[in-house]
């Protein structure tokens, strides 16, 4: 079995997602921090990391946290502005 080839449904983004993207976290490099919460019961995603991970890796994806909402939120709001910026400067 080949984990890249299961989906489920994502509470993060409401929709279907493949263990591939919750693997690269849509930013192409770390696990998403949900990831054993989400696809505990479909197989043993902890030792799947355990093998592939050093063990400070492994640490790090355990012991990882969200961001606070309002973070994020200052986060979206600020990308909106650099991107309003970027689009009236090309108009």
């Amino acid at each position: 079995m080949n984990p890249d080839d299961l989906n489920i449904r994502c509470p993060r983004l409401g929709s279907n997602v493949g263990f591939g993207y919750c693997r690269k976290d849509g930013d192409g490099q770390s696990p998403c921090f949900k990831v054993f919460d989400c696809w505990w019961e479909t197989f043993d995603v902890v030792v799947y990391f355990k093998e592939r991970l050093s063990d400070e890796e492994f640490a790090s994806l355990s012991q990882s946290r969200p961001k606070p909402k309002m973070l994020t939120l200052l986060e979206l709001i600020e990308q909106a502005r650099r991107n309003a910026a970027v689009n009236d400067k090309e108009n």
